[in-house]
């Protein structure tokens, strides 16, 4: 009797090779939800570089913006001061401006601190309360753009502003070679004092108009326009006004500025 018998091995591997066939092949449905999670990765990928990229612009403007404006606040504002020769006088009983007699003068200190954005063409300057003198501590800005002047009067808080003086104030450029140059030594001026003498003449309603500098510093503070009167040396009849003195300097000389109110 002859038995016969199949090779199960060989019909096991077909089985399974047809089984690997239709795991490797895949079917509609299943093609379509990996393109749709292929697209919707792709529109993620491109979310999070849109979002990386605006925030690594916002990081790059912020920190330019802190460095101009905090750090370089602090490396471009100068400490310094200036001697100079304070005229005095000596007046009659009978107070008669005649017969004034000339003292000899003194000689002073004036300290003030000084920043300057040369780009912008402006200079802040704050002169403290002084030691020795009765005038007011005060905030100034000088803004070459507007060809404006601001002062602070901070005893009064109050704002005046007037026209540029270019004959008298350096320019930021200039202004800040100078206060270099006083920082390094290689300048040690012994300064003399000008005079000048400014009246009020109306209040400012619209502060806004007069630019972004000078608005930051009078800002919700009274604020009156100035005009300059002719002065003459030594003492002067008042005629009955209101005056305050800001000594301060922007210049190879230190400026008395008088602000009289009618």
């Amino acid at each position: 009797m002859v038995k016969l018998t199949f090779n199960t091995t060989l019909g096991q591997k077909d089985a399974k090779k047809g089984e690997k066939d239709e795991a490797l092949i895949p079917q509609d449905g299943d093609v379509e939800g990996v393109v749709r999670v292929r697209q919707q990765s792709r529109a993620w990928c491109w979310c999070m570089c849109l979002g990386l990229a605006l925030m690594l612009s916002g990081l790059v403007v912020g920190g330019a913006y802190l460095y101009r404006y905090y750090f370089l606040e602090d490396g471009d504002t100068y400490f310094c001061g200036v001697s100079y020769q304070e005229e005095r006088y000596m007046v009659p009983e009978s107070g008669e401006e005649d017969g004034q007699e000339e003292l000899p003068s003194m000689l002073r200190r004036l300290e003030e601190r000084v920043r300057i954005l040369e780009e912008e063409e402006v200079a802040f300057i704050n002169v403290p309360v002084p030691e020795f003198s009765d005038s007011d501590p005060a905030d100034i800005v000088h803004d070459f753009n507007r060809r404006l002047t601001a002062y602070l009067d901070l005893n009064l808080n109050k704002c005046y502003v007037i026209p540029l003086n270019t004959s008298i104030v350096m320019p930021p450029k200039d202004f800040l070679e100078l206060l270099a140059n006083i920082k390094a030594g290689t300048y040690l001026p012994q300064s003399y004092l000008v005079h000048e003498q400014m009246e009020v003449t109306e209040r400012v309603e619209h502060v806004e108009q007069l630019g972004y500098f000078i608005y930051s510093l009078c800002r919700g503070r009274d604020t009156y326009r100035l005009q300059r009167r002719e002065t003459v040396s030594g003492i002067q009849k008042r005629e009955a006004l209101n005056c305050h003195k800001i000594l301060h300097f922007e210049n190879k000389f230190v400026m008395q500025t008088l602000i009289c109110e009618p």
